[in-house]
Parts: C-alpha cells; structure tokens; sequence
C-alpha cells in the first residue's frame, strides 16, 4: 500500500470564474481562454511523468470549450465537479445550489460517460445545504474542506456556529472529505486580480520560492505522518500555465518523485484511504 500519496489537482475554471464574478470584458475573458494553450502542454508534461491527475472542471467549461476538456478526458486523467456557473454555494439558495450539481453531472456524463465521484466547490466555500445535496447525487468525496493537511475525514453537516453561543459540532456523514489549503494553490501566490471593490490581489510571487514551500510541505508529512499521509495540491490551467510556473511544477514533480511520493487521482487516493481503514480495522 503506497505510503506518501500526492494528488495534482488542476481547477479548469476557464472564464467561469471571470463570469461569476461580473468579469466579463475582453481582456478578462481572454485570461480565462489562455488555458486552451495550457492544456496539451499538461496532458503532454503529466504524460512524460505517467502521472494521472484530476481535473475539476465546471459545467460551464465542459459546454463552452469541450475542445479544451477531452485532452484530459481521453488521456485517462479524472474529471470532478466544480458545479456549473462556478458560484459559491454559500452564495445560492438550496435550489440554486442544487441544480449546479445537477447541470454540472449531466456535462460531465455527456463527455465521461459517467456521474461525477468527486466534487470541489467554487472559491472552497461550501453552503449549510452542500453536504446533504452531494451525498443525495451520490458523490463519494468532496475537496473544500481545511480540517485537516495529510489525512481525510468524514464531512460533518448540521453544525451549529452561533456568535455567543458554544460551537456544536453536527453529525458526521458518509462523504469523504479530501482537504485542501489556500497555501498549497497557485491561485493566491500567481495570479494578479484588480478586483470590482478596488482590492489588489498582488500575487506575482517567485515560482522558486513557492516551489520550496510545496516540496517543504511534502517532507513534513513525511516526517508527522511516516506511515501514510495524502497531499493536494491545487492548480489553475491559465495561472500554472506560464512558462517558469510549469518549469516550477515539472522541478516539483521531479523533487516529490525522488522524496518517494506516490501520485494518484483524488478518487484513487480516497481508495487508498478507504482500503487502510478497513485493513486497521481488521487487525
């Protein structure tokens, strides 16, 4: 059974993520077509790797430029949910938030052949309704969640977070939970954003130094978690896609691959986990 399980996570949000937002001048919308250059050079540097990843991609995507998903697709990687419109769940009513499930699982049947196993929300913000909704179209593990760095949980739904009141925590479900962190995306540490409010996202950041925290935080699972441990990283097409930020990823790979990591998609490394727990269980 591997040990050091890493997932390379791409979001292939397009221009949805610019839509969403209001974003929708030329420029901005040219930002998000920039991945349709990005995308056979990540087929092609995963496939020199024999690296299967995942890809969560929303809806939106799969039904604008299908051109730009089968690439992926048919290269065996796995394709997830990242709803459709790439709102926030915690934006939409329980209805809206459901029909992003719905319309995202029919994109991804029309080009897998399948339903969705893995879900991912928008921007990483989940709604009250999110958990139940997923486990009700039968997704298997979701990748939103922060409660964690090296091992997986199982969601809770039905907490209870008032201001002044003591925090109780609710019932714990059947759907995984695979987390993530904001430090280990290129999202923040890349991508330069002039916000609607008048916010800076300076982002820019040397593709070395972020290269360093990645592989640092790979060898401290190894040594907190010697016997098993699952590291995500999250990548965008159009962010990872500059020239020194995919030789920074291809130095991560090598530099992961030579400290032992096992790299796997998101549902193959949830069998993994799935597979250790029933074998300890056993014993």
């Amino acid at each position: 059974m591997p040990r050091h399980i890493v997932c390379l996570t791409f979001d292939h949000d397009h221009m949805s993520g610019f839509i969403a937002r209001g974003l929708t001048t030329p420029t901005y919308i040219s930002r998000g077509e920039y991945d349709m250059v990005v995308i056979p050079r990540l087929v092609a540097l995963l496939g020199r790797y024999d690296i299967k990843a995942t890809f969560f991609t929303p809806g939106h995507t799969i039904d604008s430029s299908p051109q730009s998903v089968m690439p992926y697709v048919e290269a065996g990687h796995e394709l997830a949910h990242h709803g459709w419109t790439h709102r926030l769940p915690a934006s939409l009513s329980k209805d809206e938030e459901e029909e992003e499930i719905v319309r995202g699982n029919n994109s991804i049947k029309r080009v897998t052949g399948q339903l969705a196993r893995g879900y991912r929300s928008p921007a990483w913000d989940l709604s009250p309704h999110s958990i139940d909704i997923l486990l009700k179209h039968r997704i298997k593990y979701d990748s939103s969640l922060m409660g964690h760095d090296y091992d997986c949980y199982y969601a809770r739904q039905g907490d209870t977070v008032e201001l002044k009141k003591p925090f109780v925590r609710g019932r714990e479900t059947t759907l995984l939970e695979m987390p993530i962190s904001w430090s280990l995306d290129d999202y923040p540490h890349f991508e330069y954003m002039r916000n609607p409010n008048g916010s800076i996202q300076a982002g820019l950041m040397n593709a070395n130094m972020v290269l360093e925290n990645f592989v640092d935080d790979f060898h401290y699972m190894r040594e907190v978690c010697p016997d098993f441990g699952i590291l995500t990283y999250t990548f965008h097409p159009h962010v990872i896609g500059r020239g020194h930020r995919m030789m920074m990823l291809e130095r991560l790979i090598k530099q992961l691959r030579a400290g032992g990591a096992v790299f796997m998609t998101m549902e193959n490394a949830m069998k993994a986990w799935l597979e250790r727990k029933q074998a300890k269980a056993a014993e």
